[in-house]
């Protein structure tokens, strides 16, 4: 699990400043990265449901391109 707050990370050999936060007291979190002194950018929300499963909403690329990401980063 990511942490919460702001950080450096890297994934594929590429450095990024994360942030990630909680909205609406916990239900939901939103996760931004953008590449240091590059092009790349990943914006996501992320919602717990009261059936208890999760809803992923990534912003303007896929699923897959996300949850590669997320798996894939080494927080420092």
């Amino acid at each position: 699990m990511l942490p919460f707050g702001g950080y450096g990370a890297t994934f594929k050999g590429r450095r990024y400043r994360v942030t990630k936060s909680r909205m609406a007291s916990g239900r939901s979190q939103k996760l931004e990265a953008e590449e240091l002194g590059g092009n790349d950018y990943i914006s996501f929300n992320l919602y717990r449901l009261e059936s208890g499963g999760v809803l992923l909403r990534p912003c303007e690329m896929t699923e897959q391109k996300v949850t590669t990401f997320v798996l894939g980063l080494d927080v420092d």
